[in-house]
């Protein structure tokens, strides 16, 4: 059971550690929004990194902004990409999808549907879990673990797995109990890793037009790589109210059992006053026993946000 816990975990989060990482194909706006030098203050006082870090633990809209979705038609465009050992393409999968909810019905309309190379077994499924597992989370959005919560915990397949999953990417920085050999290196916050890492936060533009506070979480240079299995987390914040608009995690590790590298990035905007997800990108490969080397990427944009 243990295996396959580690398994399936990996398939959400993580890709096996290597020299040479997979060619972006698209980068993250988080990584690349221009910064000023200006003073940062909030609230009559120096903003300091205590107060990002109280703000992330008690956040909730950035994982709310997917249960948001739930009121809105809106066009997904997903795009997955598989790699060979020497990190060429391999497979390629293409989707654009329209989603409606016309009285809560909610109800999937693929405007484009294309595949390439390695992407099905002789089955028909497909050949790697971590597109398989992509196809379950996000494909169908209004199916995805990232929105529904209706369910206790553990009442369904692998429902406690998938909480998981949640609490790194939506509240990171808490520990997540029941993983072998990882569950300690996620509490970043708690005194046992609090001193391995360093904080830096400053004014930003994010996607041109909204003032943000960007805050990043990365090891100090004396920090040896076994030590954290986070590498960096970085949050965006809207000056105007401190609320997050998006994130991006760096993950690496590596022992006898398992390698994984993954970074995963999720970008926010409000509609309306309601925050709604516009862009997720991952890339990453993971590595177990008994199990083949996966390497994988993909991008989803989501668009067209329209009230029903």
């Amino acid at each position: 059971m243990k295996k396959a816990f580690i398994i399936l975990f990996l398939i959400c989060i993580s890709g096996a550690a290597f020299s040479q990482q997979i060619p972006r194909f698209n980068p993250d706006t988080l990584r690349t929004i221009v910064i000023d030098s200006s003073l940062v203050n909030i609230r009559s006082h120096k903003l300091n990194a205590q107060d990002f870090i109280d703000a992330m633990l008690a956040d909730t809209g950035f994982y709310m902004a997917f249960r948001n979705m739930k009121k809105y038609a809106f066009d997904a465009e997903n795009r997955v990409f598989t790699y060979d050992k020497k990190n060429k393409v391999d497979g390629k999968i293409y989707r654009k999808i329209h989603h409606s909810n016309v009285k809560g019905a909610h109800k999937m309309e693929f405007l484009a549907k294309r595949d390439s190379g390695a992407v099905y077994k002789k089955n028909g499924k497909y050949e790697l879990y971590t597109v398989e597992m992509f196809d379950y989370i996000f494909m169908n959005a209004y199916n995805s673990d990232f929105v529904k919560s209706d369910a206790p915990i553990g009442s369904g397949k692998n429902e406690g797995y998938k909480a998981k999953l949640k609490t790194l990417i939506f509240t990171p920085g808490r520990r997540v109990s029941g993983i072998p050999f990882i569950s300690g290196k996620t509490e970043i916050f708690g005194p046992d890793l609090k001193q391995f890492y360093m904080y830096q936060f400053s004014h930003a533009m994010y996607l041109d037009t909204i003032p943000v506070y960007r805050f990043r979480i990365t090891p100090k240079p004396s920090t040896a790589d076994d030590d954290v299995m986070i590498k960096e987390i970085t949050t965006i914040f809207d000056v105007r109210t401190f609320q997050i608009l998006g994130r991006y995690i760096d993950l690496k590790f590596h022992n006898f059992l398992m390698d994984f590298n993954v970074q995963m990035n999720i970008e926010c905007n409000n509609f309306n006053g309601e925050l709604l997800p516009v862009k997720i990108t991952y890339q990453g490969n993971w590595d177990v026993p008994f199990h083949k080397e996966e390497r994988a990427s993909f991008l989803i944009v989501h668009k067209n946000y329209k009230k029903e």
